[in-house]
């Protein structure tokens, strides 16, 4: 029985190898899901002779029944071999050579495993005397079935998105990457939930110190469950020194795929609809899918489009303020005198204003996300419309703050990644209190810091500014601003250093 500190008090959270020791028996079975009413246990003859005795141990609503009395039961009260093996030892060997027409028989002789197969959906046959018992595979496999990903939309592309079972996952990556050098391993994070993960590369291609380090982080990770995506995130990258995100998540296959074949490890969760890529770095947020399957010309236009759209939802909303507040002589005459016409009645600063439609515009945002999704969009844009109306009417804002600030939010919804926009809109905040402090010298200031901030960090070894900041050989920047063409580019980013950078003839 487990004892518990006194008072409220924590002890630290060793590992204990293994959870469950003891041997294997029907009382210790019993003793571990007492209190759970799934717990099944039944004793089934084996042939016709109640002397010969098997008892079927299972958790209700993890197993599928049919294939308990298909594969199982049927064969152990038909089989006459099964009714003539001499003794105990012989029936189990024959059961676990063919005799049930279960695919999956293990045996086990650890409780450990024992336990933890039974929470999986597999059932349990313990034979009388004996410390041994056999595992057989007959879970419900129960999942929502495969759809178009709802978060990322396909113009042309694949449309089987990741599920929540794990299984199907890796199905689905083998069916785009038909590659026997395709490697999965798998561990199991969390000691109440114990997840199965899976890291995914291709042997011959992936760096394989790369593999080891995301597979050490995983290893590390001592936690009770996996019940968000954090629960991996933020443990596998150091989240707590920025906000940006080390780590590309997807819930297309096809871009999880093509991840992977650039040498790139994979993390597969199970009962998380998303597929994890590492390393990440600032370029692979910026790309959106659609950008390999577009023409070269239009997918660079469309990059840079978005580059430029990430300046503008920085930094525009600090410029503004800078300029109007600090350094007028930067505004043209005739649009210096219509902002002034507009604000001649607006009792607030140019600054309050700012700050106060930003955090309207969050708060819509917010409202629209958490409103169910029939609603959501109706509530976002007719309280931005009125919000909006109400405010430059009421000589609270004047229009053009109103402008800056919706032109900003608009170029900050074309980011690929939602989390590099989120990380975009506090550092907007950041900009905008030092532009209102110090006007431009504190929007450049900023800015230093935030290019700073951005070249000292790393995604697993790769800097997040590659290759901007780092030379990676010949054309470093194929991968960023310029998509050329399909057929000239050669070979794999060099900044993942994989074992084999030529991809193409």
């Amino acid at each position: 029985m487990a004892h518990y500190p006194p008072g409220g008090q924590t002890h630290p959270h060793p590992r204990q190898e293994p959870r469950y020791p003891g041997p294997i028996t029907l009382a210790r079975l019993e003793e571990i899901f007492r209190d759970c009413v799934d717990f099944v246990r039944r004793t089934v003859w084996v042939g016709e002779d109640p002397e010969r005795t098997v008892t079927l141990v299972y958790l209700s609503g993890m197993v599928r029944m049919e294939r308990v009395s298909d594969y199982l039961l049927r064969p152990m009260a038909q089989d006459p071999e099964l009714a003539r093996c001499a003794g105990v030892v012989p029936m189990m060997e024959r059961m676990r050579q063919g005799a049930l027409y279960n695919l999956t028989i293990e045996a086990r002789d650890s409780l450990d495993q024992v336990v933890f197969d039974l929470v999986a959906g597999w059932c349990v046959l313990v034979f009388p005397g004996e410390t041994t018992v056999l595992s057989c595979f007959t879970g419900t496999e129960e999942k929502r079935s495969v759809s178009a990903p709802d978060n990322e939309t396909v113009l042309k592309g694949s449309k089987d998105a990741f599920v929540e079972s794990l299984r199907t996952n890796t199905s689905i990556v083998r069916r785009h990457l038909k590659a026997p050098e395709l490697r999965i391993q798998e561990q199991i994070v969390g000691r109440q939930s114990a997840t199965l993960v899976d890291l995914l590369y291709i042997e011959g291609i992936t760096n394989p110190h790369l593999v080891e380090q995301v597979a050490a982080q995983l290893r590390d990770i001592d936690i009770d469950g996996v019940f968000s995506t954090g629960a991996i995130e933020e443990y596998i990258v150091p989240a707590e020194r920025t906000l940006f995100p080390l780590i590309q998540y997807t819930e297309r296959s096809d871009r999880f795929c093509a991840g992977l074949a650039q040498g790139r490890v994979g993390i597969l969760i199970d009962g998380i609809p998303l597929g994890y890529l590492a390393p990440a770095v600032l370029g692979n947020f910026l790309q959106a899918p659609q950008d390999k399957s577009s023409n070269w010309l239009l997918a660079t236009a469309l990059t840079v489009l978005r580059y430029f759209c990430m300046l503008t939802t920085l930094l525009l909303p600090a410029l503004y303020i800078a300029m109007v507040t600090f350094h007028q002589e930067m505004i043209p005459t005739r649009l210096a005198l219509s902002i002034i016409a507009a604000k001649q009645n607006v009792p607030f600063r140019s600054a309050f204003e700012v700050i106060v439609l930003l955090i309207a515009f969050e708060i819509l945002q917010e409202a629209g996300l958490r409103l169910p999704q029939s609603i959501g969009q109706t509530v976002s844009i007719i309280g931005g419309l009125v919000v909006g109306s109400a405010a430059v009417e009421a000589k609270i804002v004047s229009p053009a703050v109103l402008i800056v600030v919706a032109v900003a939010g608009i170029a900050g919804y074309t980011m690929p990644s939602q989390e590099l926009g989120g990380a975009l809109r506090i550092w907007r905040f950041v900009l905008v209190l030092l532009s209102s402090a110090a006007g431009l010298f504190g929007t450049v200031v900023g800015a230093a810091v935030l290019i700073v901030h951005l070249a000292g960090i790393e995604s697993f070894g790769v800097p997040y500014l590659t290759p901007f900041a780092v030379g990676t050989g010949a054309n470093p920047r194929e991968h960023v601003l310029l998509r050329r063409p399909m057929p000239q580019i050669k070979d794999r980013p060099a900044a993942l250093k994989p074992r084999n950078r030529r991809k193409q003839r």
